[in-house]
């Protein structure tokens, strides 16, 4: 009780002090700001377009979602490899650690939000099979030396239909990206419990309490409403279910920081030029970065959006953030 009073206290408070701008001769100027400096979305009076940031340029905000598909229409065919180069190759040890966190039991029902190629998915099946392998084999053991639980009558054989099948939903606002994750599903050989789905994650497809686990990884970043997402991944998930967000943070170690800039300014252009043959769309990635909220400002986002038990953890220093948070 104590902590949905304490979120209406907040949310009262902030809405009672937003910034005003007030000019040299004490007028409120026509400029109000209601949210944080880097996750701003500033809207002046009515006749001036609202205004976001693309990376370091400020875009009015009903261009930013078409030049965000374009970036990720263009670099679709070469996303997965040049996640491998700009990486070496981290990226997979970092999706590893989301599905450890996730833990998925059979059954599990997973919305991927900007799933575009799969990544997550995939690791969701196999561990998500990997689980039901291992109770076939408790359970093949228990047939073998029965304890005196196996030895009671069966009461509840008939009862049921069988375990409800686990399902994993790939959605993606940009058919490019999903059209080369259906390719790797196919090379794979990955057909059944897994779906896509074309969607916005500002305006999700699904009812509600639909999913057990929200999943989004690399993609927040790039949503033109970030609390408007969060609030659709809180609507679709079910009461109980998990919120899972993968995403580039602030790197806490001052040294690696200075390397990592370093990096991604003057490295991670080149290689998408050389690989991609784009470097204006990966200048735009490793801006987008930059203009991410960091941890504890992200962290406090999904409690505002009405997510309980909010947590992060740092990878690599802080290259990358693991939150996560639960709908009750």
């Amino acid at each position: 009780m104590a902590a949905p009073i304490r979120l209406l206290f907040r949310r009262v408070f902030r809405f009672s002090h937003r910034n005003i701008n007030v000019d040299s001769s004490g007028v409120a100027g026509g400029f109000i700001c209601s949210c944080r400096p880097s996750s701003c979305r500033c809207f002046s009076d009515s006749t001036t377009e609202r205004s976001t940031h693309f990376g370091f340029e400020t875009v009015p905000e009903a261009e930013k979602a078409t030049r965000v598909y374009k970036v990720f229409e263009n670099v679709a065919q070469k996303y997965d490899v040049m996640n491998d180069a700009m990486s070496f190759g981290i990226h997979r040890l970092w999706k590893d650690a989301l599905l450890h966190v996730m833990h998925p039991q059979p059954g599990a029902q997973l919305l991927d939000m900007a799933g575009g190629t799969g990544d997550i998915a995939f690791r969701f099946l196999e561990y998500v099979c990997f689980q039901q392998e291992k109770r076939r084999r408790r359970a093949a053991r228990s047939v073998q030396a029965p304890s005196w639980q196996h030895l009671e009558p069966d009461t509840s054989a008939g009862k049921e239909d069988g375990p409800v099948r686990s399902r994993a939903v790939v959605c993606d606002i940009n058919k490019e990206m999903l059209s080369v994750g259906k390719q790797k599903a196919d090379g794979m050989g990955i057909h059944e419990g897994l779906s896509w789905v074309v969607g916005d994650a500002e305006e999700l497809p699904f009812d509600d309490d639909q999913f057990d686990i929200y999943t989004i990884a690399f993609g927040i970043r790039n949503v033109t409403h970030i609390e408007q997402a969060l609030q659709e991944a809180l609507r679709v998930l079910k009461p109980g279910g998990r919120f899972i967000c993968l995403e580039f943070s602030k790197v806490t170690n001052p040294l690696l920081a200075r390397i990592y800039d370093a990096y991604s300014f003057q490295a991670i252009p080149v290689l998408g030029e050389v690989i991609a043959g784009d470097w204006k769309s990966y200048q735009y990635l490793v801006e987008s970065i930059r203009k991410f909220p960091d941890q504890e400002e992200f962290k406090q986002m999904i409690e505002d959006a009405g997510f309980y038990c909010v947590q992060y953890h740092n990878l690599t220093a802080g290259v990358v953030a693991l939150h996560s948070g639960f709908k009750l």
